[in-house]
């Protein structure tokens, strides 16, 4: 079973239809890494049955290669009651350094979380698994796709247990959050153009005899690069490539190796002992060119891939899943027309086409070697630590809290823009307000008071703190969905109408 049948195009349905069914109302994540992990806790959150597929066995690999969490990532994190939890277990870092003696400062970032998170990719697994446990998300390890069917009513999955047991799952909806070598995205037919840029990066992870000045420690000299960032236990990961040592993946690969690479880029090998793991990788640069086909949908590494640097991966695919999991819940639960996931690519599709470009440019930069590249590298480094409006740009590229979404000609102008956290009448923060996968009208008080019948599960209205005026409807992931500086009840609730449903 592979490709697809029958229709591909948006699915039919309007407001308030009738319960099609469990079958119809599932969704099918696919993945159980970060992405797929915050996609199926949404939606299960949200009322919708969810079934993860996941081939590997369970349990949580300290294998991860991402090590850092963004302010606009643990922004959305807080609007599920999780940010502070991973805050303890993580390390705050207020600068972030990209090259040469090029740093972006966080503490001015206009977030409460004003830093970089040093977190292993691993803690932020086990605090989605168990918030998608809790949810009811259904799991299914050591199971494996093997190609998928979809029509006008649904997609049916092929799958295969450890066992070697065949079978099909129903669903009205699948998400293929399987990482670059994504099955989903095989079985729809999407191509994955893009290239190597890195091949032959080491991996390791060790003790130190010697701890490093700083947490975060990132440098390139000549054909060397290094990274070191500490997992909490006693050991670092270790990141590094030569470029004149260009071997495949498959190469033997041993501490010596390791060692030599991180004494060329940082000037010593901090005494590394006791490899616990070792092993290459390449980093390749790469986008679907389609984050939908009908009834499926890509997120994650099953849908963009790029260089590490900027630590903006696991941020991306995460906010890839805020973003999708709102719209597919009003979509099931019949509360919106299944024409709102078309914005899912309008919205995501060029950030991530931008993250490749902000990555990429990081690590061409960091490994210059030509007269030019150096040139430019000086230039640019002089540039962005003297020009306060580049180096906020920037800030908020690295970070995710400088992006915004497309706004409908004639909307208002804060329509597609973040929403910082702020707090309100009632003493509670924007926020905490956003729990449950809610949206939040914000409007002065004695405007509107409260949200009728229905919408009770998925709407909560608060007061500015303030004498502002402005009517502002919040979405689920953060980002306004209508505004209006002069909102009578009348406007307020057709407003309503269209985008709470």
């Amino acid at each position: 079973m592979n490709g697809t049948t029958g229709t591909t195009g948006t699915t039919t349905g309007t407001t308030g239809s009738p319960d099609p069914g469990p079958a119809a109302r599932r969704v099918i994540v696919v993945g159980s890494g970060p992405t797929g992990l915050l996609l199926a806790g949404d939606l299960a959150t949200a009322g919708v049955p969810v079934t993860v597929l996941e081939k590997r066995p369970h349990g949580i690999s300290n294998l991860s290669r991402a090590f850092a969490l963004h302010a606009r990532t643990l922004e959305q994190l807080d609007g599920r009651g999780l940010a502070d939890e991973l805050e303890a277990a993580g390390r705050p870092l207020d600068r972030l350094r990209l090259f040469g003696r090029l740093t972006i400062d966080l503490d001015a970032l206009p977030s409460r979380f004003n830093h970089l998170l040093v977190i292993p990719q691993y803690e932020v697994e086990k605090v989605l698994e168990r918030r998608a446990v809790e949810a009811g998300v259904e799991f299914r390890h050591e199971t494996e796709v093997t190609g998928l069917d979809q029509d006008a009513d649904g997609v049916t999955v092929g799958t295969r247990t450890s066992d070697g047991a065949a079978g099909t799952l129903r669903a009205g909806y699948v998400v293929g959050a399987d990482g670059m070598r994504s099955v989903v995205r095989d079985a729809i037919g999407l191509p994955f153009p893009g290239h190597s840029v890195i091949r032959s990066v080491v991996l390791a992870d060790v003790r130190l005899a010697e701890e490093p000045e700083t947490l975060l420690t990132v440098n390139a000299v000549g054909d060397a690069f290094a990274f070191l960032a500490p997992f909490g236990d006693g050991y670092y990961r270790v990141i590094g490539w030569n470029r004149s040592r260009d071997v495949p993946d498959s190469e033997p690969l041993g501490l010596d190796e390791v060692k030599e690479v991180t004494r060329l880029a940082l000037g010593r090998d901090f005494g590394m002992h006791d490899a616990r793991w070792l092993s290459r990788f390449h980093s390749d640069e790469r986008q679907a060119p389609a984050y939908r086909v009908g009834r499926v949908f890509l997120a994650g590494d099953a849908a963009h891939v790029h260089t590490p640097a900027g630590g903006q991966g696991m941020n991306t695919g995460l906010q890839d899943a805020a973003n999708l999991s709102w719209k597919l819940a009003q979509v099931v639960n019949g509360h919106a027309s299944a024409g709102l996931l078309d914005t899912y690519q309008a919205e995501r599709h060029p950030v991530g086409k931008a993250v490749l470009r902000s990555s990429g440019g990081i690590v061409r930069l960091a490994m210059a070697k030509r007269p030019w590249t150096l040139a430019l590298r000086a230039a640019l480094t002089t540039f962005l630590n003297n020009a306060g409006p580049a180096r906020r740009r920037a800030a908020g590229q690295v970070t995710g809290i400088g992006y915004r979404y497309p706004a409908p000609r004639g909307a208002h102008p804060l329509t597609g823009a973040r929403v910082p956290d702020v707090t309100l009448a009632d003493g509670t923060r924007l926020y905490e307000a956003q729990r449950g996968g809610r949206f939040v009208l914000v409007t002065a008080a004695g405007v509107h008071e409260g949200p009728a019948g229905p919408r009770e599960d998925r709407l909560t209205v608060r007061h500015w703190a303030s004498d502002r005026r402005t009517a502002l409807l919040v979405r689920p992931d953060g980002y306004v969905a209508w505004a209006a500086d002069e909102a009578g009840p009348e406007a307020i609730e057709a407003a309503l109408a269209a985008y709470v449903g």
